[in-house]
């Protein structure tokens, strides 16, 4: 094992120290629980908070309790305990059905990363790989994700202003236009991409949710052009909207509970 690092372990400590009580601490709490200098408590707290580990009571001025930051990290580690395992299950069998190319996604910041892919067995089809990180807004599996947040989130992500890159000439490169795709997706419940980010290919995707009903994730069937067309679209459509509801019902998500 290397060496620990005192600044932060004694971050960890003080995020611990929410553990207790009610939740909420003042900086001279802290102070007396873990008997570091005022200042060095001062940095700390100002720096966690800075980063939105913990927040300020409003109705207690001088108090904290634990930020979205926590809460952010939780929810991923849970979501990836079966996420990754149970997605490349669902996705084999959603591979064997229609011999295509299966990913299944996560949203990180403004990008996705596949978690869990299934290749085609064709002699011409996507090429891809577990682990990589693109555009969300270039992809269906992007796509189908942004049209899941919230709309201050959303916002916060994507602003008005924001440079959108172009992986093909077929990108969306407008917020506006992201915007209005994001909201025809979210009354479709489905997300296509036709040449967004790869010229070749097209693809399909459905929102994978977990035990709250929260999207956590999104599942897409990627078809090179060759063998594309508004009757496989929809097939494919009702494919991948059955593999995400298969991984979510693993996820521990019921319908209408």
């Amino acid at each position: 094992m290397g060496r620990l690092v005192p600044a932060v372990t004694r971050a960890l400590d003080i995020l611990e120290l929410f553990l207790e009580g009610d939740g909420t601490l003042s900086a001279p709490d802290i102070v007396r629980k873990l008997q570091l200098p005022r200042t060095t408590v001062h940095e700390l707290v100002t720096t966690l908070a800075v980063r939105s580990y913990i927040t300020p009571v409003p109705e207690r001025p001088g108090y904290y309790r634990l930020g979205v930051r926590p809460y952010q990290l939780g929810s991923r580690y849970a979501e990836q305990l079966d996420l990754a395992a149970e997605g490349q299950a669902v996705a084999r069998s959603v591979a064997e059905t229609c011999d295509e190319t299966v990913h299944v996604a996560i949203l990180e910041d403004t990008h996705v990363i596949y978690i869990a892919k299934v290749d085609s067995t064709h002699a011409v089809r996507m090429v891809s790989a577990t682990g990589r990180r693109l555009p969300a807004h270039c992809t269906s599996v992007g796509k189908m994700l942004l049209a899941s947040l919230p709309e201050k989130e959303l916002s916060s992500r994507v602003p008005d202003g924001a440079e959108l890159v172009a992986m093909t000439p077929h990108s969306i490169t407008d917020p506006g236009a992201l915007r209005e795709a994001l909201a025809a997706i979210r009354e479709q419940g489905i997300a296509v991409e036709s040449r967004e980010s790869n010229p070749d290919v097209s693809c399909v995707a459905a929102p994978v949710r977990d035990r709250s009903g929260r999207v956590v994730a999104a599942l897409s069937v990627s078809v090179p052009m060759i063998r594309w067309s508004d009757a496989r679209q929809e097939e494919l459509a009702q494919l991948a909207t059955k593999g995400a509801a298969d991984l979510s019902q693993r996820l521990g998500y019921r319908d209408g509970s």
